[in-house]
């Protein structure tokens, strides 16, 4: 553990610039990329080249040579490093040896490069053959009594392909349990938004920057998240748009940003300020926060009408748009003014100042990540702010709308192409119709439902397409508790994670394509689709040769594992798996909005999925956008624990380091927050610091203040003064996920939530 005072220091440079150059060059040294592999940059995020592996923001020019930033060169490094985990690393290592490794360290062992299975006698995983490894996972799926015991868990990487592939052969198989990141991050918006406009995506296309007026920015950090959301938004600044960043944090990429593409401000140190306001609720308030603004423009409205003057709502659009406006104006007039400063924690006069830039914009355009949908009411606070777009008719129009920023790359496109617990009759409908078998029509398990049914016993076999589920995961120990007690756990996976380590009683790892390497089938090389957050379809074809001549696709992966388990049926297959344009001419038959999918996605940039909302149609059951009323909620576990513990509880947000995506640690820096070579660390108030006893630099413990007898506790993390509203906290994930409880989920939608834990400190043993 580095002392106590070593990594923490200023600084004072915009984002991006030359650190993010440096960077780069330090991230392919440090993963020993091969020079002859460093030109598949040039190939990122382009028309015949690949989908950048990290975030889902689009891009606006499919032909430029330089569209990548420094967040996708550490993906696209980390997937290309010349570092590999093979099976003479299993046979030098137990699973109880690289389970006392850390995150990072399993992440340097580079790329995993032939099919695994553990053997419980020496604790070691050892080679097995393919045909074996699906022979395994089909016998222990056939052996089961019920197919939900079984859950199919998928990666944001997972492609359009492999996604619709994968949900055929579980359907077919029996259930719909299937758990998917999006479980853990936008669920929110795709249950919030539905209910209010009928889609749970954005309703804008980067094309509507252009024309913005104005841009709320609700819970992001784009310089460390979603990197080119920056030249968006420095464009949108440098033409004069009113930038308000809404966020507990004041995050540096939202303040200043220097774009490596732009040799002026490169040269001459200069850079563009992104925000002209920031508004910082506490933690958990945004849905005060918004409720207040709503509340305030319709005051606004009132007192231009009575006036004379013009009004400020759009009665027109919601005259003839809209259902339920007269019941939710009916809500803010009774709403107390008192009640929406305390619970928001933004000053009354703030509230009255952000409605007053919201009511002046005439194209305005609504975006947000995490910060909104990983809360208790995270559903509420999508739908509240749907609401306050509808007010002034900010939904439907050029330069104006709603705009969700995933996170992973695909994460949208695995939900449009029917992973969902919960899908839709229609859909299951066109399955049935298409490929005469009934598809189960029960609901099956999210992320926490599976994790508890784990631990019930009524899941015994996990498959995860992707990702690192147990560090992904809320309530870590129990979430290992969980792992350990399936009879088979299956992992596909590119690289080493704790996910393998943490396993059922037999288990295996599954190596597979990265989306910079080339994937031939029979000799024909072969793209994969994705779906970026704006709701855009293109293709992506990997350039670098395969880590290893034995890694095979998500496609070929899934593909295989169906055929052991279910035979040629309802499909075949292995057809199928040869030429991935059969699979997009089978999504063409189930899946509304593509049709002619291959020839529309083989233009450059692809094509855009018409969104109903968008064009002002409302697929909702009445056939109108819906106002919905939602009460501020005083009964939530931090006011609880408030109640029990008063001024000792702080509420705990877990956050990313800039050296972080999800779960994989590229680095042990933060450099936007000035913490290097280190993650125990916890952000912190000066004035609680010094209210709660402890100096500067303490090291303390985290404890859960929950209603149930479970003790969670993270040890020996310092404090840093940092400016954050009093009487929160924030700390890296995934090392604090031990403090979220399984049961803090989002009302409506399940979603864990990480963003609001009521926790207290306490002088670590570990530290003086």
């Amino acid at each position: 553990m580095p002392a106590r005072d070593s990594g923490i220091q200023n600084y004072d440079h915009p984002a991006a610039g030359w650190g993010a150059l440096r960077q780069v060059a330090v991230t392919l040294l440090k993963e020993r990329v091969e020079p002859g592999r460093l030109r598949m940059l040039l190939a990122q995020n382009q028309p015949e080249g690949f989908d950048c592996p990290g975030c889902a923001w689009p891009d606006r020019n499919h032909a430029s040579t330089f569209e990548f930033c420094e967040n996708g060169v550490k993906a696209v490094a980390a997937e290309s490093t010349s570092r590999r985990a093979d099976a003479s690393l299993f046979a030098r290592y137990s699973v109880a040896e690289l389970l006392r490794q850390s995150d990072f360290e399993l992440e340097q062992h580079g790329r995993l490069t032939e099919p695994m299975v553990y053997d419980a006698a020496s604790d070691h995983y050892r080679p097995i053959s393919w045909g074996d490894a699906f022979a395994l996972i089909a016998r222990e799926l056939q052996a089961l009594p019920d197919p939900d015991q079984a859950a199919f868990y998928t990666s944001g990487r997972t492609s359009n392909e492999a996604a619709y592939l994968f949900q055929l052969f579980v359907r077919a198989y029996g259930t719909n349990n299937f758990p998917d990141c999006s479980n853990m991050c936008h669920e929110a918006t795709s249950r919030g938004l539905p209910g209010t406009v009928g889609v749970g995506k954005a309703t804008v296309t980067l094309e509507d920057f252009a024309l913005a007026d104005t841009l709320l920015l609700f819970g992001q950090n784009p310089g460390t998240n979603h990197p080119r959301m920056l030249g968006e938004l420095r464009a949108c600044a440098r033409r004069g748009a009113t930038i308000v960043s809404i966020n507990p944090l004041r995050e540096r990429g939202l303040e200043r940003f220097t774009d490596p593409q732009s040799p002026l401000e490169m040269l001459s140190g200069a850079s563009t300020s992104i925000s002209s306001v920031f508004v910082r609720p506490r933690v958990g308030g945004d849905l005060a926060l918004i409720k207040g603004v709503a509340k305030r423009v319709l005051e606004l409205d009132d007192e231009a009408r009575a006036g004379g003057g013009e009004p400020v709502l759009d009665h027109e659009f919601i005259d003839l748009h809209c259902s339920g406006f007269d019941a939710f104006a009916a809500d803010l007039r009774r709403q107390s003014w008192p009640q929406l400063v305390e619970e928001s924690g933004v000053e009354l006069q703030q509230i009255h100042a952000l409605a007053a830039i919201y009511s002046r914009g005439q194209r305005v355009i609504a975006t947000w990540g995490m910060g909104l949908t990983q809360h208790k009411h995270a559903l509420a606070n999508v739908q509240m702010l749907s609401n306050l777009l509808m007010m002034r008719g900010q939904i439907g129009k050029p330069g104006a709308g709603l705009c969700p920023v995933r996170g992973h790359s695909n994460v949208q496109g695995d939900r449009t192409m029917g992973i969902e617990e919960r899908p839709a009759e229609a859909f299951l409908d066109r399955l049935q119709q298409v490929y005469g078998f009934a598809p189960p029509r029960r609901h099956g398990l999210d992320v926490v439902a599976t994790i508890d049914a784990m631990l019930r016993d009524r899941v015994k076999v996990f498959f995860g397409l992707g990702g690192n589920f147990v560090m992904a995961a809320p309530d870590t120990p129990r979430t290992m508790e969980a792992m350990r007690r399936c009879e088979l756990t299956v992992q596909v996976s590119t690289k080493l994670n704790r996910s393998h380590l943490v396993h059922g009683r037999r288990a295996l790892i599954l190596p597979t394509l990265g989306r910079t390497e080339r994937d031939l089938q029979g000799g024909v090389e072969q793209g994969v689709s994705v779906e970026d957050s704006m709701c855009q379809v293109h293709l992506s074809f990997g350039r670098n040769p395969p880590a290893s001549p034995q890694l095979r696709s998500e496609v070929a992966i899934v593909a295989g594992v169906a055929e052991a388990t279910l035979g040629p049926r309802p499909v075949d297959w292995a057809w199928l798996a040869a030429d991935y344009a059969r699979i997009r001419e089978e999504i063409a038959k189930v899946v509304d909005g593509f049709e002619d999918f291959n020839e529309r996605v083989a233009v450059p940039g692809g094509f855009h999925l018409r969104i109903a909302s968008r064009e002002r149609r409302w697929l909702t059951d009445s056939g109108k956008a819906r106002f919905v009323v939602h009460a501020l909620d005083t009964d939530t576990p931090v006011h609880r624990a408030r109640r029990r513990h008063g001024e000792q509880v702080l509420v705990l947000t877990t956050l990313r380091s800039h050296d972080q995506y999800n779960t994989t640690v590229y680095a042990m820096n933060d450099r936007y927050r000035g913490v290097f070579g280190r993650r125990d660390v916890v952000f912190i108030h000066p004035e609680d610091r010094r209210r709660l006893g402890f100096p500067e630099r303490a090291r303390v413990d985290l404890q859960t203040l929950w209603d149930d007898a479970i003790e969670r506790r993270v040890q020996g993390l310092t404090l840093v003064d940092y400016d954050i509203p009093r009487g929160c906290i924030a700390a890296y994930y995934p090392e604090t996920n031990p403090l979220v409880p399984l049961e803090s989920a989002a009302d409506g939608c399940g979603t864990p939530a990480s963003k609001s834990i009521p926790v207290r400190l306490s002088p670590s043993p570990q530290g003086a």
